[in-house]
């Protein structure tokens, strides 16, 4: 049996005949050059196989796309200079004019924006829906119907879809499921084995896991990541660069370690916060007190460090207030490195006052829950 963790330290580079590096090495170059002119034929025929021009393939790219399809049991996945260009190209080669989308309301922002705004112009619908409801993912089927997209545990609210069924119901009607993975990570869920057709990351969270480069990956099977490779990637050009596939690669090495510290640390958080006076709800899924909980420990082994929690509080200014006292949670839109980070909607044009998006990161759990008791203290008065 392989695990994880021996998928990112066994050595995958004979092929380059090199001295068995402990690190990976770096091809930074934009090219490649031949021997004979039939050699070159070779490559020009076959770009996605073979080193040519990195705006098509490159070894240290290739070797992070290999031990992503592995960790997510996929053929086969590409990487992508971030993560909407994942999920733009694996929705933008599977419709065409006149065709159909459901996306989930959970989708992160971007994902809904192509395909609810950016797709438009091309003569492609979509229908926004609960996706937690089968029911309701069922009616929106029309025989226009080609892509449902999916984010699981979902954006802000955390909340869970039941991937078995829907990719169930979308093989009856031949829709292609695609499904955002960034929370849970290759670690913790594995999609594709729910009969999930396409996996998009964020690698810029947990799988980069430093805060230091932006890219996305799409996993499935060959068939499907060479189709996404002929008719988006190499056309549109979402290349990743040499070095930030490097930088990805050895945020992998240490992503299990990683990942089960900002659980752990998390599920502690939760504790303190369904606990805390100040707490209305605490959103994360892998907490046994969820209403998700049996549905998520089905599709999922652990869970990640990023949380959401409704205040008691609704005033605007105390709150606001309360998150500029925090000296441990900075300020900040993403999530996935090292440090804790908080995220509140009132800082939206539309966002509810009452939610902070939370990132559990990887100091110390105690230190984390000081600043956090110490900056719900001064909503008491409000409560």
């Amino acid at each position: 049996m392989m695990y994880p963790e021996d998928i990112l330290t066994d050595d995958t580079y004979d092929f380059l005949n090199i001295e068995r590096p402990v690190a990976a090495p770096l091809y930074q170059t934009s090219l490649f050059t031949f021997p004979t002119v039939q050699s070159l034929r070779e490559a020009l025929g076959d770009e996605r196989s073979t080193h040519l021009y990195s705006r098509g393939n490159n070894p240290t790219v290739e070797q992070v796309e290999k031990r992503l399809a592995l960790l997510e049991g996929g053929e086969c996945a590409k990487l992508f200079s971030s993560g909407v260009a994942a999920i733009a190209s694996a929705i933008l080669s599977n419709v065409k004019q006149d065709d159909h989308i459901i996306c989930s309301t959970d989708a992160y922002t971007w994902a809904k924006y192509i395909s609810g705004t950016y797709l438009k112009r091309f003569g492609i619908t979509v229908t926004f829906v609960d996706t937690t409801n089968l029911e309701a993912v069922e009616q929106a089927i029309t025989k226009q119907t080609k892509v449902i997209y999916l984010e699981s545990p979902g954006t802000l609210m955390l909340r869970v879809q039941d991937l078995r069924k829907l990719a169930a119901l979308a093989r009856t009607h031949g829709i292609t499921t695609i499904v955002d993975n960034t929370w849970a990570t290759p670690i913790y869920q594995n999609p594709l084995q729910f009969g999930i057709d396409l996996v998009v990351h964020s690698a810029s969270k947990y799988i980069g896991g430093h805060s230091d480069i932006i890219g996305g990956v799409v996993v499935g099977s060959k068939e499907r990541v060479d189709h996404i490779f002929k008719t988006e990637f190499l056309p549109i050009g979402h290349v990743p660069d040499p070095f930030q596939a490097w930088l990805i690669q050895r945020g992998m090495r240490t992503l299990h370690v990683r990942l089960d510290y900002h659980y752990q640390s998390a599920l502690k958080v939760c504790d303190f916060l369904y606990d805390h006076a100040a707490v209305e709800q605490v959103y994360y899924p892998m907490h046994p007190k969820s209403p998700y909980y049996a549905l998520a420990s089905s599709q999922m082994s652990g869970g990640s460090g990023l949380l959401s929690v409704r205040l008691k509080s609704s005033n605007r200014d105390k709150i606001e207030q309360a998150v500029d006292s925090m000296k441990m949670f900075r300020l900040g839109v993403s999530w996935g490195g090292y440090e804790s980070l908080v995220f509140p909607t009132l800082a939206t044009k539309e966002g509810e006052s009452s939610i902070l998006r939370l990132h559990i990161g990887l100091e110390h759990t105690e230190t984390i829950l000081e600043d956090l008791d110490h900056a719900f203290s001064l909503l008491k008065e409000t409560v």
